[in-house]
């Protein structure tokens, strides 16, 4: 394993959390959905078996956390098998140094992601601007440095499998992030979205403080590509899954999850969009 692995200048402690913070659900018996601040990670394997992964790695300092997490679901000294990124924004990845240092696993993640993943490029910047609450008034403070994963980051199979996890597989679905994806389980219909669309409105501080379950498209002040985000949600509504667990927010299943993600695709530019913000008005730097 490479030990010269780091996080980029600005990683910092971000202060914003919500009542789910630190409670953990069962999805099913091989799933579990843990809050950590404002965020998900997922664990993907039955608890008494020694084969699982970790499905994103957080926010920042989140890491004694994440392993609690593990260890209370998986047992003490329990470790995943590897770690599987939706993508590399800071919540997403803001405990991997130190989870990586302590278990030596292998990350993946798409290779639109990379750059970012390996000390090469910088996220485009957050949008204050953007139509939103609080949170996306906060979103400067975010950091969007690429961290250096060095040789422990791993791109995902060109041919949709996923490293251990046989009977999911991934699907590109960009516009919050270039090298976005989703998992997705047909025996189940089990889809983890990431933030490909989420269960809560993300920009609200009051929601995201609440938890207030309603289904929203990506992020606004971090997605950058309206477009692709608009095609990437309409391609997981024609998988029409069962269950979805995405990475902000509760997750949502049966007759509520179909009729919400028909509505989005129908309203997306409504529930969505935002009707204002630089990167809606035709900038993405």
């Amino acid at each position: 394993m490479d030990s010269n692995i780091s996080y980029g200048d600005d990683y910092k402690f971000i202060p914003a959390t919500s009542i789910a913070s630190g409670i953990g659900i069962e999805v099913l018996p091989d799933i579990y959905c843990h809050t950590v601040q404002i965020v998900n990670i997922c664990l993907v394997g039955k608890p008494d078996s020694n084969e699982f992964v970790l499905v994103d790695a957080g926010m920042p300092h989140s890491a004694n956390d994440i392993i609690s997490a593990v260890e209370k679901r998986f047992g003490t000294g329990s470790k995943p098998s590897a770690i599987i990124l939706t993508h590399g924004h800071f919540d997403h990845v803001g405990g991997i140094i130190e989870l990586v240092n302590k278990w030596e696993v292998p990350v993946y993640a798409h290779s639109l992601e990379l750059p970012f993943l390996t000390g090469k490029e910088s996220y485009p910047k957050p949008d204050p601007t953007v139509e939103g609450g609080m949170v996306a008034k906060m979103s400067p403070m975010f950091p969007i440095d690429p961290i250096n994963l060095g040789n422990n980051i791993k791109e995902l199979p060109s041919d949709g499998t996923i490293p251990h996890m046989p009977d999911f597989r991934w699907i590109h679905t960009p516009g919050h992030s270039p090298g976005h994806v989703s998992f997705y389980r047909e025996k189940d219909g089990l889809l983890i979205a990431g933030d490909a669309f989420v269960t809560v409105k993300q920009e609200y501080l009051y929601k995201v403080l609440t938890q207030e379950q309603e289904i929203s498209g990506p992020p606004r002040y971090l997605t950058t590509d309206w477009v692709a985000a608009r095609e990437s949600v309409e391609k997981l509504a024609e998988l029409n899954p069962k269950i979805a667990v995405t990475g902000h927010g509760l997750p949502m299943s049966g007759d509520l999850l179909t009729s919400n993600l028909r509505l989005l695709v129908t309203d997306f530019e409504k529930i969505a969009m935002p009707d204002y913000g630089k990167y809606i008005d035709g900038h993405n730097q």
